[in-house]
């Protein structure tokens, strides 16, 4: 990419796509195409192909998606498989109609099966059964990647697939009726600090093991695949480790200095029992994690939550 290239990135208000319009800034480039929802509905197929006509963009990073935790994809079940496919669809299309250079598509690690082996390797990618919480969120991202490769394959089209682990980082939604577990947890222990609560409560067993990549880094990566990375499949993005559940809990406990108890309401979902990428084939090329959680979700917390 030019510095002065047409550079799409869908999505820039959330947590990745604004950690991607920034990382981007800050490297110079400066003609960047940014539209917020109300100002183009990607769901809209008529909308996206009078947008990339009339704009031209040369690259795109596609990080748009409608998104949430356990709750949400569970209960919005419709809604999140026929947005994300539509989304995706309509600017996947629209970026091969147009001739755009360069597509990376933004997956998900929930599109991996429920019982995969672990570390998560790229070719265990439709293997088994998935995760029946967010299956419909899976899906779609799964035939996004399926759509990318299909395109590269029958139009040449230069479109990668890239599979980010869970995220945390600015502009994160710590809403609790559809945040992710990480900002969930900090709010709960923050409010609960604030309000002087005795305990709080938390979902399933916290034994289930996570991974966790801070979203600038994830900007980072994907802008080093983008100008280094050309080829079909999919390729992990994150840190190659993981923790539990509860120790999480207690280590955002921690840093937001709640001291009272913790309570595990077992009668609440889990779900997938453990998530951790094989990062392998992203350090053979020479690209690795190097923010520590603890520093990262303590610079979160403290730009979040206005505490110094």
């Amino acid at each position: 990419m030019e510095k002065g290239s047409k550079i799409y990135v869908a999505g820039h208000r959330g947590m990745v796509g604004n950690a991607i319009k920034q990382q981007l800034e800050s490297l110079g480039y400066h003609n960047l195409l940014l539209r917020t929802s109300s100002e183009l509905d990607l769901r809209d197929q008529g909308a996206v192909a009078a947008f990339f006509k009339e704009q031209q963009p040369e690259y795109v990073f596609l990080a748009a998606a409608k998104v949430g935790g356990i709750m949400a994809n569970n209960i919005y079940r419709g809604e999140f498989l026929y947005d994300n496919l539509m989304i995706q669809n309509n600017v996947i299309h629209q970026s091969y109609i147009h001739k755009v250079k360069k597509l990376l598509f933004l997956g998900s690690s929930c599109i991996y099966p429920k019982m995969a082996p672990q570390p998560l390797k790229e070719d265990y990618l439709l293997t088994g059964p998935l995760e029946a919480t967010n299956e419909p969120y899976a899906i779609a991202k799964i035939a996004g990647v399926k759509m990318c490769d299909a395109y590269r394959s029958q139009y040449g089209c230069d479109f990668i697939s890239v599979m980010p682990t869970n995220l945390y980082g600015p502009n994160d939604n710590y809403d609790l009726q559809n945040s992710h577990v990480l900002p969930a947890m900090l709010r709960k222990f923050h409010e609960a600090k604030v309000n002087g609560q005795a305990e709080v409560t938390l979902w399933g067993t916290g034994t289930p093991k996570r991974e966790f990549l801070h979203a600038n880094e994830l900007a980072e990566a994907c802008m080093y695949l983008m100008q280094h990375y050309d080829m079909p499949g999919i390729i992990n993005i994150g840190v190659g480790d993981d923790i539990s559940i509860s120790d999480l809990a207690e280590l955002i406990k921690s840093i937001t200095g709640y001291t009272g108890k913790i309570v595990w309401d077992s009668s609440k979902p889990d779900g997938t029992p453990r998530k951790l990428m094989d990062v392998s084939k992203l350090s053979a090329m020479g690209w690795k994690s190097k923010i520590s959680l603890k520093d990262g979700i303590t610079s979160v917390y403290q730009q979040a939550f206005n505490q110094s």
